[in-house]
């Protein structure tokens, strides 16, 4: 007798099926892990770079209204990303990240009261994750792919002595963000679509940082949702040349999972909404880039400014032909 139990990885049949549908080799969104998983035996070094120019805020209401302030920071954050597919349903990675800013609080310079920058350059957080997908999108239907997201990130930069940033974070990018210097984990959900020309694609991923230490008091800074969702338009399936509109929001919530009262990193809660106009393009079979500026639209007790991004992949594979996940 048939069976229609659930299974918790994909069999080879719908895998195939998958893989035989369109699916032009491209970068892919900028702003999410990818969510279909690499195929077995393939792998791929994915380095970026990602900036911030922040010259204003927004206030304690969520707005699209901006506000100066005297704290004018500039970040470079290059990044590089190492994946391999262990399985059809099973990929693993690790995050080398570096950063470098300038920060001017513009209001002592004017007055004569401080110099005008403040730098500092070194090692960032370290991330390393696993992803796992149980799901894998039928191409003849309306189901998704969907992966679950697994990430642990080391501070690193306090190992290193890299100073933290103003507010906390460094520039917005493909991975969740989190608290600059703390020992967080994060787990997610991401789903993918593709209808031609379009692949449709989000995630929701929530973030719990242990508590840390600051002049021997103990400091609970709020849990974080990161969100995205991305509507890829290709143009060109050879080229692999299209556009990405990128929905990006982070939310600071004022509750920790562990019950904690929160009484660090914004006890108020923040929020900040974004939105990421993308280029993609294919340079060869086994090299695509991308290229995007991030926008915020609106935003609550958050720096406000533009984020632009670029992002390149190297494909490799013990099996043949890179393939797009």
């Amino acid at each position: 007798m048939a069976s229609d139990a659930w299974e918790w990885v994909p069999s080879e049949e719908e895998i195939q099926n998958y893989r035989r549908s369109w699916n032009p080799m491209s970068n892919g969104p900028i702003l999410i892990s990818g969510v279909d998983i690499s195929p077995k035996g393939q792998f791929h070094a994915h380095p970026f770079i990602f900036a911030q120019i922040s010259e204003s805020r927004y206030g304690n209401q969520l707005s699209a209204n901006r506000q100066p302030t005297n704290a004018h920071l500039y970040q470079i954050a290059p990044q590089v990303n190492f994946a391999y597919g262990w399985t059809d349903h099973i990929e693993t990675e690790l995050s080398l990240k570096w950063l470098a800013f300038w920060e001017k609080d513009s209001g002592k310079f004017n007055s004569g009261e401080g110099g005008p920058w403040t730098t500092n350059t070194g090692l960032a957080d370290v991330s390393i994750f696993i992803k796992y997908r149980p799901i894998v999108q039928d191409p003849n239907g309306w189901r998704p792919s969907v992966t679950i997201f697994n990430q642990i990130v080391l501070p690193t930069e306090k190992w290193y002595g890299t100073e933290k940033p103003s507010g906390g974070f460094a520039p917005l990018g493909r991975l969740p963000a989190t608290r600059f210097g703390s020992i967080t984990w994060t787990e997610g959900i991401e789903f993918r679509k593709n209808l031609r020309p379009f692949r449709i694609s989000g995630g929701i991923f929530y973030s719990y940082s242990l508590p840390g230490n600051e002049g021997g008091e103990n400091k609970y800074p709020g849990d974080l949702v990161n969100t995205r969702l991305i509507i890829e338009h290709i143009l060109d399936d050879k080229n692999g040349f299209g556009y990405n509109l990128e929905f990006v929001g982070l939310h600071g919530l004022t509750f920790r999972a562990d019950g904690h009262p929160v009484n660090a990193g914004g006890i108020n809660g923040f929020t900040t909404l974004g939105v990421q106009p993308t280029i993609q393009f294919k340079f060869t079979d086994a090299i695509v880039g991308a290229a995007g500026v991030l926008v915020p639209i609106a935003g609550q007790n958050s720096l406000a400014g533009i984020f632009p991004n670029f992002s390149i992949y190297f494909f490799g594979s013990t099996t043949g032909k890179p393939r797009m996940r």
